[in-house]
C-alpha cells in the first residue's frame, strides 16, 4: 500500500487556485484554460489571494493551533513560515489589480494584469509539475505543461 504523498505548503495555495480554475472550467465547458484564468481574475477567492488574507487566515489558525497544521497535524517549521510570508509578499505584488483597468482600449490586457496573469499561470505550471514529479498525473486537469 502507497503511502500518502504529503505537499510542500507552498503547494497550498497554488492547489487552491488550480481547482477554483477547475471549477470555473467544469461551469464554463465551452472556455479555455486562458478565460478561466481571466474568470479567475475577477472573483472573491483571487481577491482573497491577493490581498494577502489567504495566507492571514491561515498564519491565524496556524499560531491558534501551536503552528500544527489541520490537515497534516504536523508542526510547521520556523523556515517554512518564513518561506511562506515570502510567498505572501509575492503574492501580494505579483497579483496587484488596479479595478476597471484590465483592458486598455484595444482589449490588451495591461501590462500589470499580464503580471498577475502570468504569475498564476506560472503557480498553476508548478502544482503540475509536482503532480508528475509525485506521479499523480490524475491530479492534472488543466493540462498547461503541455
Amino acid at each position: 500500500m502507497q503511502s500518502k504523498i504529503e505537499k510542500p505548503y507552498v503547494l497550498r495555495v497554488a492547489e487552491f487556485i488550480y481547482f477554483k480554475i477547475i471549477n470555473i472550467k467544469n461551469k464554463n465547458p465551452e472556455i479555455n484554460n486562458i478565460q478561466a484564468f481571466e474568470i479567475f481574475m475577477t472573483t472573491k477567492e483571487y481577491e482573497l489571494i491577493s490581498s494577502g488574507e489567504f495566507h492571514d487566515k491561515w498564519f491565524e489558525e496556524l499560531k491558534k493551533n501551536n503552528f500544527v497544521d489541520k490537515i497534516t497535524s504536523k508542526k510547521i517549521t520556523n523556515e517554512t513560515i518564513k518561506l511562506l510570508e515570502v510567498q505572501k509578499d509575492s503574492m501580494i505584488k505579483l497579483l496587484m489589480k488596479i479595478p476597471k483597468l484590465y483592458y486598455t482600449k484595444s482589449h490588451f490586457p495591461l501590462e500589470i494584469s499580464q503580471r498577475a496573469f502570468d504569475h498564476l499561470w506560472r503557480v498553476c505550471e508548478s502544482y503540475e509539475m509536482w503532480c508528475k514529479e509525485t506521479k499523480q498525473e490524475k491530479l492534472i486537469k488543466l493540462d498547461i505543461l503541455n
